[in-house]
């Protein structure tokens, strides 16, 4: 059962219909540093440009977001909750190609299921990567197949459960010798946190921050 149209029309209003620079129409970055010393940027590193996909899944109980855990081989991040992405290569038209590309790639989501609607903001993480969120409804029926070298496991958390602010709790580690805050979103023994975490939260604060049924279905 796909949500009814005037539940899309209500998402789509809130989503970036274009691929998103890096500041907002505020002026306000958007990215690790949010809730951190911006003065802590290392501008000396360039930024690199990627793209992730978050996809939402149409069930008949609602709708329903797909993550992946990354591998605990990967040098980077390794077995952390991310969302199915990364670099954008000079072979991909743009960040929506990236990101579908990279789904294929790590879970094995066919592009055919995808419907993109939308962006969020632009993502700037601590190590200098430049995200850009794609947004896209996945209908019932695909198969995954995960690459074992850069996932271990992709599962699904309800969209209610995402999109409810009491759930955006406020973590703090130390990195590089500073303490850093990050929001995090722990979920039946998943720990959704950082980039993953604040995209989440900029998907809440640009779509849903109206009141909206999360399980209405057509």
């Amino acid at each position: 059962m796909r949500p009814s149209d005037e539940f899309r029309s209500r998402l789509m209003a809130g989503l970036r219909k274009d691929p998103p620079g890096l500041v907002d129409p505020d002026g306000m970055l958007n990215g690790d540093f949010k809730l951190n010393d911006p003065d802590d940027i290392d501008e000396s590193m360039a930024i690199r440009e990627a793209a992730v996909l978050v996809p939402l899944i149409e069930h008949a109980d609602g709708i329903h977001v797909l993550l992946t855990e990354r591998s605990g081989d990967l040098s980077s991040h390794a077995g952390q909750v991310a969302f199915p992405g990364g670099r954008i290569d000079p072979e991909d038209d743009g960040p929506v190609d990236a990101a579908l590309r990279e789904a294929e790639e790590e879970v094995g989501l066919d592009r055919s299921f995808v419907d993109v609607v939308g962006f969020l903001d632009a993502y700037e993480t601590g190590t200098r990567f430049r995200v850009v969120p794609v947004v896209g409804f996945v209908k019932p029926g695909f198969e995954l197949t995960l690459n074992p070298g850069e996932v271990d496991e992709a599962f699904e958390v309800p969209l209610a459960f995402l999109m409810d602010p009491k759930n955006h709790e406020r973590h703090s580690a130390t990195w590089k010798g500073k303490k850093r805050t990050f929001y995090a979103m722990p979920h039946d023994g998943h720990y959704i946190w950082g980039a993953t975490a604040g995209m989440i939260v900029n998907l809440y604060e640009r779509a849903f921050a109206r009141s909206l049924d999360l399980t209405q279905g057509a």
